[in-house]
């Protein structure tokens, strides 16, 4: 565990069915205020992408590759702003990113491509389960899930084929963690059925594609 943080809070979740699958190794959860900077109601992609590098940087950690450090909110709206993607009035800024944003500090970052899925409604997430079974097999990183409609910015850590259902690890607790019941029982993790998503608003899936050595 991190200091002050939390790892693998998804770890004790039964699973709603069948064929499941998950993240593979540790998960740091990173959410608002996490780090003392108050960023609820802007910061949930931010968190989202801390949890995505923790992820890599522990990956590279256990076998001896490059080793980089979780970007702060700073540091990663400077980085937007030095790929040219934001204005230099960004930095320091309370404007919140999404995930076209996130793969791209992934890639500058931690030099870890990202795939976007573009999914045009929440009623069409079933049409991706394949694919994110399929990258938890094969890759096993989180994935970030961010929308227009739905525009909270939440962690999928996994994927359950019966009932479909994704594991949601959602960055907007704010302050510290003081139990695993308190984040079950106000949803901050939990398996969420597919039909619980907006229709009406479309999703973007960011996918790292971390290379294993």
């Amino acid at each position: 565990m991190s200091v002050g943080l939390w790892t693998n809070v998804h770890s004790n979740l039964s699973p709603p069915g069948s064929d499941v699958t998950q993240v593979k190794g540790d998960v740091t959860y990173y959410h608002y205020g996490c780090d003392g900077t108050d960023d609820r109601g802007w910061g949930c992609g931010y968190r989202t992408l801390q949890t995505m590098c923790a992820w890599v940087i522990h990956q590279r950690t256990r076998t001896d590759d490059k080793i980089s450090v979780v970007p702060s909110l700073k540091t990663i709206q400077e980085a937007l702003v030095a790929m040219g993607d934001k204005a230099a009035s960004f930095v320091g800024s309370r404007e919140w990113i999404g995930s076209f944003e996130v793969s791209i500090c992934m890639d500058y970052l931690l030099e870890v491509p990202c795939k976007i899925i573009h999914v045009t409604s929440g009623a069409l997430l079933y049409d991706h389960i394949e694919a994110l079974k399929k990258h938890f097999v094969i890759v096993g990183a989180p994935v970030m899930m961010g929308g227009d409609g739905d525009n909270a910015s939440k962690g999928i850590l996994g994927v359950c084929c019966d009932p479909p259902s994704l594991l949601i690890l959602d960055p907007h607790h704010y302050g510290k963690v003081t139990s695993l019941t308190d984040l079950y029982d106000r949803g901050m993790v939990s398996w969420r059925p597919l039909e619980t998503f907006m229709k009406d608003s479309f999703y973007n899936l960011c996918l790292p594609q971390y290379q294993h050595s």
